[in-house]
This record gives structure tokens, sequence and C-alpha cells, in this order.
């Protein structure tokens, strides 16, 4: 649980430092939260490393969910267009972060299974 914990954290730090940067292009007092977004970022996706997520699968959904978040959110705080390659590179994103997933749980259930043995 501590790792899904620190790896949404992450995630949610990265896509708040990446919103920032384009607001820090008008108001530059933006580069502070910027620096320290993108800096507890990835202290946190260590933290998530350290407490034992692979990194294939903690880097994988780091960088899928935070380009699909940043991607939807700027169309709504930013009012970017929202066109059928962007819609339809969101949908493969959020299917491959699942595919992501549900390999992991498969290969953790094949590595306990072959423990038992």
């Amino acid at each position: 649980m501590c790792a899904w914990l620190a790896l949404s954290g992450a995630i949610i730090s990265e896509v708040s430092a990446t919103l920032a940067l384009r607001q820090a292009l008008y108001q530059p007092g933006f580069y502070a939260v910027v620096g320290i977004g993108y800096a507890l970022a990835f202290i946190l996706l260590s933290l998530t490393l350290k407490v034992g997520m692979p990194l294939g699968v903690a880097y994988g959904l780091w960088g899928a969910l935070g380009v699909a978040l940043t991607a939807v959110l700027s169309m709504i705080l930013f009012r970017e267009s929202v066109t059928m390659p962007v819609a339809v590179g969101i949908a493969l994103i959020m299917s491959g972060v699942l595919l992501v997933e549900i390999g992991a749980q498969r290969a953790e259930a094949q590595h306990k299974d072959g423990d038992a043995s």
C-alpha cells in the first residue's frame, strides 16, 4: 500500500509541476512550483522503488499516467484542443497502464507460486 501512495504522490507532483511550467511562462513565480514539484516527484518515485515496486512497473505507470493526466488537465485548465488523435492516444496510454498492471500482478503471482514449490 505504501508503494501505491508514494507512486500516486509522485504522479500528482509531476503533473502539478508540468502544469505549473505552462503557467510559469506568464508568471515566473511558478518556476518555484516547477522545481519543487519535480524534486518531490523524483523523491516519491525513489520511495516507491525502495518499498519494493519493480522499476518497470513504477516508471511505466508514472510516465503513462503523468502524460494522460497532463493532457486531460491541460485541456480543461488551458482550453487546449481535443482532437481525435489526442483522444485515441490518451485511450491507448490508459490501456497500456492497465496492461502493465495486469502483467505485474501475474508476474508477482508466478513468483509467489515459484517460492511455494
